[in-house]
């Protein structure tokens, strides 16, 4: 069989995290009962018009100089036309000959060492509602509080050779959405799809092949089931002595195969022209420097200051920076208690095994950083001990109790009074005359022994130095 590679390029919707639609009013909020985030505007009513909403703007020119593009001054909205149930206008509002923003890149790492994929460009948009199949009944809804949503899609150059490289360049992009705080990227919500458009060819020849595009493809997993599903496919086919059509085809993640939707359009079949009721957009440069002075330390950055200033290990400062909701907790925690390595083996050790007990994620269940900072204060300034700081962690997990109060009533702080510690530890030198005797007569192994059992009398809430200081002292008088 021929030697063949793969090419791909991707098709990425962020939907925006503004608190209204693109063009009226709305709530662009996840959720709520069907048809209730819908007005005139949106609904495609006759004789509406539209009212741009500024922060789409600002959110995309933000996105645009993350990504490393030139910001194309002077843009404005053209007219996708085709018919679709969940499209109540018969046409989307997007950007075809002047998107907002060009020729940016992204800097990937992968198995095979680092790479940059070529963005060719960004557009805004308006999303699309949604149909809701009845398998029952075998009808269709449609639900109209997605139309209208603001999207941008991020359109990358053909730059792609393998899976790895497709889901690296995703994390990045989620990341560094998250972080401008632009959109939450939550793909199980569908705020973040991807179409990949994937032909094979024989490796060393220039020409592509012919590309298949699959659809709003909702996680990383199922992207590289996909991608590996069709470059086999297609492959089969070409070495079959078939062609490939130019088509969309639909991913099913269950049975783990792609399926025809329908024949592959292009530019001209959707007949763009200039939206007529939308003004051009001009972008002064005065705004774009407000905005990138605006742009807020991202993740690749806070990693690198993570492991400078603050001497976390590259592990710790990845999966920290690996999510926002991370970094709030991490960073209140250090503002609370100066301690940046303990916070970190915090984090990791115990409060991300909570998540993943409890099968939730910081982003869906805050947690409350500058508590968790003060736990650390508490385990290391002795007033709890270490198991006492995890029941606690734990209890602001659950009820997001205030942890020295919490402390208080359920009784474990640390006993540091030698007044009410010495007569538990002379209950337990009683009570163990042989350890006591093997000890006096040179076994030192015996203190490990005797140290245990006071603090298990002691139910852990004293100091371990103390209690072994007060045993030295106890048994030297004996002997």
């Amino acid at each position: 069989m021929k030697d063949y590679e793969m090419v791909i390029g991707l098709e990425v919707h962020c939907e925006l995290s503004t608190e209204t639609k693109i063009f009226c009013g709305c709530s662009a909020k996840f959720g709520g009962a069907p048809n209730t985030h819908v007005c005139e505007v949106c609904s495609g009513m006759p004789g509406t018009l539209p009212t741009l909403n500024k922060k789409v703007v600002e959110f995309a020119v933000k996105a645009g100089l993350a990504l490393n593009c030139e910001i194309t001054r002077k843009n404005k909205f053209d007219r996708k036309n085709y018919f679709y149930p969940d499209l109540p206008k018969a046409y989307q509002i997007s950007q075809l000959y002047l998107p907002i923003c060009r020729n940016g890149h992204v800097d990937i790492e992968t198995s095979s060492g680092k790479k940059s994929i070529g963005i060719h460009e960004i557009h805004m948009e308006e999303d699309a509602g949604k149909l809701i199949h009845d398998e029952d009944t075998g009808m269709t809804r449609v639900d109209f509080n997605r139309c209208g949503v603001p999207l941008l899609e991020i359109v990358s150059e053909p730059d792609f050779r393998s899976a790895e490289e497709v889901t690296a360049y995703l994390a990045k992009l989620r990341d560094t959405m998250q972080f401008l705080g632009v959109s939450d990227c939550k793909m199980q919500e569908g705020s973040m799809r991807a179409d990949v458009n994937l032909s094979v060819r024989e490796r060393g020849t220039e020409k592509f092949g012919t590309r298949t595009e699959m659809k709003n493809i909702a996680s990383f997993k199922a992207i590289e089931r996909a991608i590996e599903y069709e470059r086999e496919r297609q492959i089969d086919l070409i070495e079959a002595g078939g062609k490939v059509v130019q088509e969309t085809r639909r991913w099913d993640d269950e049975k783990e195969y792609t399926y025809a939707m329908r024949s592959k359009e292009d530019a001209q079949d959707y007949k763009y022209f200039p939206d007529p009721d939308l003004m051009p957009i001009e972008i002064s440069e005065e705004y774009l420097e407000s905005v990138r002075e605006s742009l807020p330390e991202l993740a690749d950055a806070k990693r690198e200051r993570y492991m400078n200033d603050l001497g976390l290990s590259e592990y710790d400062a990845g999966i920290i920076t690996g999510s926002v909701a991370l970094v709030k907790i991490f960073e209140d925690a250090c503002a609370e208690c100066d301690s940046p390595k303990d916070v970190s083996s915090w984090i990791l050790t115990d409060l991300l095994k909570l998540y993943n007990d409890n099968q939730t994620t910081p982003e869906d269940k805050p947690y409350d950083g500058k508590k968790l900072g003060t736990v650390i204060k508490m385990v290391s300034g002795n007033k709890v001990n270490r198991k006492s700081g995890k029941q606690i962690l734990g209890a602001i997990f659950e009820e997001d109790v205030d942890p020295e109060k919490y402390a208080a009533d359920n009784n474990l702080a640390i006993v540091n009074d030698t007044g009410a510690i010495e007569p538990i530890v002379k209950g337990v030198l009683d009570s163990n005359p042989k350890a006591v005797s093997e000890y006096l007569a040179g076994n030192t192994k015996n203190m490990q022994f005797l140290i245990g059992q006071s603090m298990r009398a002691l139910k852990g809430k004293a100091d371990p130095m103390t209690v072994k200081a007060m045993i030295e002292d106890l048994l030297s008088k004996m002997g």
